[in-house]
């Protein structure tokens, strides 16, 4: 704990709120809430901690708090920064998980449809659905039952779902609204629980027909039985009652925390959503923050009740949520809850060794990296290589490890522009310019390591213009190849010497990952840009050929090749003119000619 936190730790204030955790670059890596500040942010730099909250606190060099007048408060606070700052240490439901619903739409001609966005225009919405196939069984389940328009758009003349009794055809003829209303009533109460009195009146009517020895209408009627009971009863039951309910459970080990929910719609157990994350803080505080995103972050419509553990604020989530929030004690719920906290346990024990394992592979790999060079784990890594044949369409590429992993928003392609052909080294000082001027400039964040895919010349073409003309003092690192081409040795210092890594270790294969990464990068710019400098040489001068239809070719053709044994006709398939295809096939055909 450095001098700044220890001040700041005595004076903070026995007051609910939210505080922020800040790294040495001055970027908030995690944001928390705390009934009492002084118990909580205190509780950082105390006392031993598992190794991911270590990690964290090793990182943090500063803090600050908001005071907040309540908990709420402090919740919906924290929550909005979460979603404005994205702290790599918190919460995060990165796979934003949409599930679809099924909509009835407030238009003048309703539609049913399926849809994963909740928006407020009126239409009547039901669900989620976390499986998709269910919801898309039960749509065409209610288009077979009631006769709303299908099509986007009305178009002049009925269609086919009109001739097959599924469409009541407004764009022909008059419908009333209230013909409109007693479908959608129904279809509503069939959507929330109701379809067992929807199958006993078609069962009357069924019946009905049959007597009255209308035996094909009867068959009509059978068929939407027995899709109703395909559709929705597949399983059983799990409460006396068809209220939606979400049941939430989870379970703390090893500083992780896994989350089950249990989706129960029409009174039946529809489907489970499953988190797995690491925990910095109380594990109940922990749980409110990740309810809290669950309903704001992956567009969940609430329904009629959620059921937590008992160990959970109800007063608090009640507030939050604006919805029946309960903890039974006993009956079906109670037993649902403990379903979920032991699905959440095994889930836990099951992800340890692969969580272990990726920890080695990224994290692990980054602090065995950052000791054997006597420097801060290099959490951000920034890596540069050049790619050309014989100086020729010469470009630089920059690829980002974040964490041990690759961050592909941060990749860049650079073409070179002053450096001359076959100056490795002048490319090289170009891009380090550009790019870190560009980092000052725009304050951008500074990486923790530069690697550079080469020798010791590169290393200090960098080098120099990192710290002689920019004046940053960022470790750089070289990255050599041996006679195959495969990572050999890691190259620090001034002068470079060679870093003794295992080449088994962590470390090592991160490093592989590196190079291998930022090769690819390259190599695949370069073709890109290769593949365009080929077809603007081969069709240069052609009149009525300008570098749209120049891109035209190439996409369609796929290389010059095959561009040149294109018939006429192939060349106006592909989007010419007859006559500028005449004068391309020409133009192509005296080539080989004169290369006879």
């Amino acid at each position: 704990m450095n001098d700044l936190i220890q001040q700041k730790c005595a004076i903070l204030p026995d007051r609910p709120g939210v505080y922020l955790m800040r790294d040495r670059q001055g970027t908030i890596i995690y944001v928390g809430k705390a009934k009492i500040l002084k118990n909580r942010v205190r509780s950082y730099f105390t006392g031993s901690h598992d190794g991911k909250t270590q990690r964290l606190v090793n990182e943090i060099v500063d803090f600050e708090y908001i005071v907040t007048s309540s908990d709420i408060e402090a919740l919906i606070l924290e929550l909005n920064l979460i979603k404005k700052h994205d702290p790599k240490y918190n919460i995060m439901l990165k796979d934003d998980k949409t599930y679809p619903y099924i909509k009835i739409t407030a238009e003048k001609h309703p539609r049913l449809i399926t849809t994963r966005q909740v928006k407020k225009d009126k239409g009547k919405y039901f669900g989620p659905y976390p499986n998709a196939y269910a919801a898309n069984a039960t749509k065409k389940l209610l288009d077979r039952l009631y006769p709303l328009r299908k099509c986007p758009t009305l178009p002049d003349r009925v269609c086919l779902y009109y001739h097959l009794g599924q469409c009541l055809a407004p764009c022909v003829k008059s419908v009333e609204q209230d013909t409109y209303k007693e479908m959608i009533d129904e279809m509503a109460r069939f959507l929330n629980g109701g379809y067992q009195t929807v199958k006993k009146e078609l069962v009357e009517k069924m019946s009905a027909a049959a007597e009255n020895l209308e035996f094909e209408r009867a068959k009509e009627y059978r068929d939407q039985i027995q899709h109703i009971e395909t559709v929705m009863e597949k399983q059983k039951m799990t409460t006396n009652d068809f209220t939606d309910r979400d049941i939430f459970g989870y379970a703390v080990d090893k500083g992780w925390m896994c989350v089950q929910v249990f989706f129960i719609r029409q009174g039946k157990l529809i489907e489970r959503d499953v988190s797995l994350f690491p925990v910095y803080q109380d594990a109940e505080e922990e749980f409110l923050t990740f309810v809290g995103q669950f309903y704001e972050r992956a567009n969940h419509l609430k329904p009629k009740e959620i059921i937590v553990p008992d160990t959970i604020d109800l007063v608090l989530l009640k507030e939050f949520l604006q919805t029946k929030v309960e903890s039974p004690s006993r009956g079906k719920k109670r037993d649902l809850i403990r379903l979920a906290t032991q699905n959440a346990e095994i889930a836990l024990k099951e992800k340890f060794q692969l969580i272990n394992r990726q920890e080695e592979r990224t994290i692990g790999a980054v602090e065995e990296l950052g000791n054997a060079m006597n420097i801060h784990p290099p959490l951000r890594i920034e890596a540069f290589d050049n790619s050309h044949i014989y100086g020729a369409d010469a470009v630089s590429a920059m690829v980002t490890f974040l964490d041990g992993r690759p961050y592909k928003k941060d990749y860049r392609k650079y073409k070179t522009k002053t450096a001359a052909k076959h100056d490795d080294y002048g490319a090289m000082r170009e891009v380090i310019r550009r790019r870190y001027s560009r980092v000052l400039k725009d304050e951008l964040p500074l990486p923790d390591l530069i690697v550079i895919d080469g020798g010791k010349g590169q290393l200090e073409a960098a080098r120099e213009i990192l710290e002689d003309e920019l004046g940053l003092s960022v470790p750089i690192a070289g990255l050599a190849k041996d006679q195959k081409h495969n990572t050999a040795s890691l190259l620090y210092g001034s002068p470079p010497e060679i870093i003794s890594l295992p080449r088994t270790s962590e470390g090592f294969y991160l490093l592989q990952r590196i190079q291998d990464e930022v090769h690819r990068f390259a190599i695949t710019f370069h073709r890109q840009q290769r593949g365009k400098s080929s077809i603007t040489s081969a069709l240069d001068g052609l009149e009525g050929i300008g570098p749209k239809r120049k891109t035209m070719l190439l996409k369609h053709f796929g290389s010059i090749k095959r561009m040149k044994e294109a018939s006429v006709e192939e060349l106006i398939s592909s989007g010419l003119p007859q006559q500028i295809a005449e004068n391309v096939h020409a133009y192509f055909a005296q080539e080989a000619l004169s290369n006879e």
